[in-house]
C-alpha cells in the first residue's frame, strides 16, 4: 500500500509538470550572443589578440625568388584556396574544418603563406598555438593537410625545389599546431 502511494504520488508530481513552452529562444534566455558576420569581410568576430607578423610562425624568405616561384600574390592565393578546398573535402580531416570560419581561414592562410614567401603581405592572424588550440590536431591530420598543400602546389606548377624549401620552413610549426594525447573536439572516434 505504501509503495502504491509513492508511485501514485510520483506520477501526480510528474503529471503536474508543464510541457516545455514552444517558440522560446533559449540562446536569448541564457544570454548566448549570436555571432554575426562582418558585412564587409564576411568573417565572424574573434576575441581580441595582438596582431604581429611573428604570429605567422616562421620568418620570411629573403628576396623575392620564392614569391615568384609561387606565382606572386595571385599564385599564392590560388594555392592557399586550393589547399583549403581540398582539406574541406578530405575525409581524413574535413571534420576539423566544419566548425570554422572558412572565410577567415582562407584569408589568414593566404596572408601566412604570402608573408613567409616574402610576397609583400602582413600576417594578421592569431599565433599558431592559439589558432589551433582545442582542435585536437594530430600529426596524421597535419600530414593530410601537407599532402593537400603539395597537391595544390603541383597543380600550380611550383618547382619541386621551391615546394621543398617552403615545406621545410613550415615544418617546425608541427609542435605548435598538434595536440598529442588530447581528445579531438570535432571528431568521432571509432
Amino acid at each position: 500500500m505504501v509503495g502504491t502511494a509513492l508511485v501514485l504520488g510520483a506520477a501526480g508530481l510528474h503529471a503536474q509538470e508543464a510541457p516545455p513552452e514552444q517558440g522560446i529562444d533559449w540562446d536569448k534566455e541564457f544570454g548566448v550572443a549570436e555571432k554575426t558576420r562582418d558585412p564587409v569581410t564576411g568573417e565572424l568576430p574573434v576575441d581580441p589578440y595582438v596582431q604581429s607578423n611573428a604570429n605567422a610562425g616562421a620568418a620570411p624568405f629573403k628576396g623575392d625568388g620564392m614569391a615568384r616561384a609561387f606565382g606572386g600574390k595571385d599564385g599564392i592565393r590560388r594555392i592557399a584556396d586550393a589547399t583549403v578546398t581540398r582539406s574541406e573535402a578530405d575525409p581524413r580531416i574535413k571534420a576539423i574544418f566544419e566548425k570554422h570560419d572558412m572565410v577567415r581561414l582562407r584569408r589568414t592562410l593566404f596572408e601566412q603563406f604570402c608573408y613567409i614567401l616574402n610576397a609583400g603581405c602582413d600576417y594578421t592572424g592569431r599565433a599558431m598555438p592559439a589558432s589551433h588550440k582545442g582542435l585536437g590536431t594530430t600529426r596524421a591530420d597535419l600530414n593530410a593537410l601537407v599532402e593537400n598543400l603539395q597537391a595544390a602546389m603541383r597543380e600550380s606548377h611550383v618547382p619541386f625545389a621551391a615546394q621543398n624549401r617552403f615545406l621545410a620552413k613550415l615544418a617546425p610549426m608541427d609542435r605548435a599546431v598538434t595536440e598529442r594525447g588530447e581528445k579531438r573536439l570535432f571528431r568521432k572516434r571509432f
